[in-house]
């Protein structure tokens, strides 16, 4: 393919103050994760002495209530404050998350209540993502699409580097438990950033669907419109294999194999997730400028491969500390570094093709296949562990998520240069000179 016909003009966000509160609150969030993330497997690890399998589960329940994202995003487009439903989702996932210090002050932190905290986290974290979309498309101009998630993901990235590292110094000074505080306040910082924005969000009408149609048949709507959508068909098949297997690997199992197969201090493991994640920093940055050069579609392909192939470098792995400690860093360098490249690009590429009405029910569809099929991931995961061993756990899920490629090549998605100026659909230019066509 040629350059595309019609590419837009870069449009930066740097001066929105709307856009710059909201990613201000997302910042602080991501943060915010990193801690949890790191905090709420060695709470299981160390303070409970759970095995891999209970590990693994502690993951899937994170991830379960995706499975009802379809139903929930259909309900979602029919409501007209979506702001108002970030903030609920921020608040409730505040509150769940302080449970886990007061239980540890009382002595009373158990197995049970780890994985209730991680499926009602988990389960407002879908509202939050499903009023994302619509939401993200009335804050930020069409054109600045790419530039926005660039910048969001940048945030994100940043947070793998200092999240980590602060994350293991707050679990060895204050224990796991009160370390989660600090993620519990980082989404009250963000309830509070987001509800003072501003944001014209147009009335639910006849675009969105018919209002007296049944919860199901919109679900099935999303879920039919994503289907037939060649772009979003093939970008649901890529994203939903390549997650399936690194949640086989696992941000549990990796922490289990770092601690106890690589003989790693909490700190030194932060500190590696850390050090590795400059990656993503970097991946967010140069997301833009990669597409620009190699084109949008390109530009996908090779962060799918990317993404999950470096875990293999982890499963590698053995000898003294610093060589565990530098393999696990390079890993999640490279693996950061892809995602960045999909995750972006990705992003940007569906919200120009999905319409206004459509967003919550397509990303609620999306959601349920994507995400839903992570607790199922983290679930074979622990069985693999079990009876195969951490290292050829680790070494199928980078094997089985670089071949998620596959989904992509057939598709139009590798010859897609950039979004379309006037309507924000990808367009293609044949090699014969014919018009471009919409993807």
């Amino acid at each position: 393919m040629t350059a595309a016909v019609g590419d837009p003009a870069p449009i930066s966000v740097a001066r929105d103050r709307r856009f710059l509160r909201f990613w201000g609150g997302q910042t602080v969030s991501q943060f915010g994760d990193r801690i949890s993330e790191l905090a709420l497997p060695l709470i299981a690890v160390g303070a409970l002495h759970a095995s891999a399998n209970q590990v693994a589960w502690l993951t899937a329940l994170v991830w379960t209530p995706n499975l009802l994202a379809i139903v929930l995003g259909a309900w979602v487009d029919q409501q007209v404050r979506k702001r108002r439903l970030m903030v609920a989702a921020d608040l409730v996932r505040a509150g769940v998350l302080l449970s886990l210090p007061v239980a540890h002050a009382a002595g009373a932190v158990t197995l049970g209540q780890l994985y209730a905290v991680a499926l009602l986290t988990g389960a407002a974290g879908v509202l939050f993502n499903t009023a994302y979309p619509p939401f993200f498309a009335h804050l930020v101009p069409r054109a600045a699409y790419l530039d926005a998630n660039s910048r969001l993901s940048a945030s994100r990235s940043a947070s793998f580097v200092a999240g980590p590292a602060v994350g293991g110094g707050l679990v060895q000074a204050l224990t796991a438990p009160v370390a989660v505080a600090a993620d519990a306040l980082s989404f009250l910082a963000s309830a509070l950033l987001i509800g003072r924005l501003r944001v014209t969000e147009p009335p639910v009408g006849a675009a969105a669907g018919a209002r007296d149609a049944s919860l199901l048949r919109r679900s099935r709507e999303g879920l039919a419109y994503v289907m037939r959508h060649p772009v979003l068909r093939a970008g649901l098949g890529c994203s939903t294999t390549v997650n399936f297997f690194t949640f086989v690997s696992g941000s549990g199992l990796i922490v289990l194999f770092a601690s106890r197969g690589l003989g790693l201090s909490a700190g030194v493991i932060g500190l590696a997730f850390g050090i590795g994640s400059t990656g993503g920093l970097l991946g967010a940055v140069l997301a833009p400028r990669v597409s620009r050069s190699i084109g949008l579609g390109r530009s996908i392909v090779v962060g799918a491969v990317l993404f999950p192939a470096p875990i293999a470098l982890a499963a590698a792995a053995d000898g003294p500390v610093w060589v565990g400690a530098g393999a696990l860093a390079a890993a999640e360098f490279l693996s950061a570094l892809g995602v960045m490249l999909f995750d972006v690009n990705l992003n940007s590429l569906q919200a120009s093709v999905i319409p206004d009405g459509m967003r919550s029910r397509v990303s609620g569809a999306y959601s349920t296949v994507n995400y839903g099929v992570r607790p199922l991931g983290a679930v074979v995961g622990g069985l693999l562990a079990t009876f195969l061993g951490l290292r050829m756990t680790l070494l199928v899920a980078a094997v089985g998520g670089a071949l998620s490629v596959l989904w992509l090549l057939p598709s139009p998605v590798p010859g897609i240069r950039a979004i379309g100026r006037d309507d924000g659909q990808p367009r293609q230019k044949a090699a014969d000179g014919a018009e471009p066509s919409t993807a």
